[in-house]
Order: structure tokens, then C-alpha cells, then sequence
């Protein structure tokens, strides 16, 4: 399981006083007020940055970190992402699960039929839509509803679903 989330990236500096313009990789762009500190990874090494200040500027989130006053410093930062580590991590309601704990799951059938890999998520006005690729490259695209995906195992990295009828059409 990863032991650290990517809610960020930072894609620019802001202005003249070390401000950063972050990308938010998260459905809840406002979770960086609940944050006092966070990682920034560089090199294959994290660093501990503490946040002092946190504003919106269109669809990003501008960070002031500790120790970081002037544009050229802040630019240093450009292009890394922002972590944290998962024990800091937004609480999901039951029966809820972060993208990247699945994707790359084995999807089955109840009667142990293996139909893919579950190689993206589309957000769709109602329900996600699972979408599975086999072994010959032909996609299925499964909505996630609790009547047709029966079983999601994090740790074994593998999905149960009961295919609504006429959803395969063996004959294509």
C-alpha cells in the first residue's frame, strides 16, 4: 500500500514573496487549510515543509511555506509534488476508496472469471465508470455501483463484480 499521497503539484512561483502555485490532486482543494506541514519530494527525498499561509487563485492553491521568502527559492520548488503521509489523509466513508489504491486491480466475475485489469476511473455526473482491459487490449466499462461490485480487497489488489446482463457482448 503507498505509504505517502501526491495532493499537489506545484506548477509555478506566485508573485515576489516565495508563494507557490500548486495544482491540487485532490477532490477537496480546501484540505491544505487543515494541514500544518507537508512533504515535498525531490530527488527520491522528502522534505518536511510547514505551511504558513494558504489562498485560492482560480482553480489553484497558493502556498506560503516556512523559510521560503523570495521568488528565485520558490522556484526551486517548481515542477515537485506535495505529499503527505496516508495517516494524514482525508477519512473516506465506508465503502469508499483513493483511485490509487485500486486502479491496477484484478477484476473477477463471482464465479472467479478474470475479466482485466481496472485501468482508469471516469467521474460521471452519477457514478464512477470502471474501466477494465483485458489481455487483448478490449475495454469494459463497469459502473461502480454497490449492486454490481461486490468486493474491492486493497491489500490483495483485486475486485469482485456481478455484471449487469447484457453489459459483455461476447459475440464483438
Amino acid at each position: 500500500m503507498t505509504q505517502y499521497l501526491e495532493i499537489g503539484k506545484i506548477v509555478n512561483t506566485h508573485g515576489i514573496k516565495g508563494e507557490v502555485k500548486v495544482i491540487p490532486l485532490t477532490d477537496d482543494p480546501t484540505r491544505f487549510e487543515d494541514l500544518d506541514t507537508v512533504l515535498i519530494e525531490k530527488n527520491n527525498s522528502l522534505t518536511k515543509m510547514e505551511i504558513q499561509n494558504v489562498k485560492y487563485f482560480k482553480s489553484f492553491v497558493i502556498l506560503k511555506f516556512e523559510g521560503i521568502s523570495d521568488m528565485n527559492t520558490a522556484e526551486t520548488l517548481k515542477d515537485l509534488f506535495i505529499k503527505i503521509d496516508r495517516k494524514d489523509a482525508v477519512k473516506l466513508p465506508e465503502g469508499s476508496y483513493f483511485v490509487f489504491d485500486i486502479l491496477n486491480s484484478e477484476v473477477f466475475e463471482e464465479n472467479g472469471n478474470r475479466l482485466g485489469i481496472l485501468t482508469d476511473i471516469l467521474e460521471t455526473g452519477s457514478n464512477d465508470v470502471y474501466v477494465v482491459k483485458n489481455e487483448t487490449g478490449r475495454e469494459i466499462l463497469i459502473p461502480a455501483l454497490k449492486s454490481v461490485v461486490k468486493e474491492i480487497s486493497i491489500e490483495k489488489k483485486t475486485m469482485i463484480v456481478t455484471l449487469p446482463e447484457g453489459l459483455v457482448d461476447d459475440e464483438i
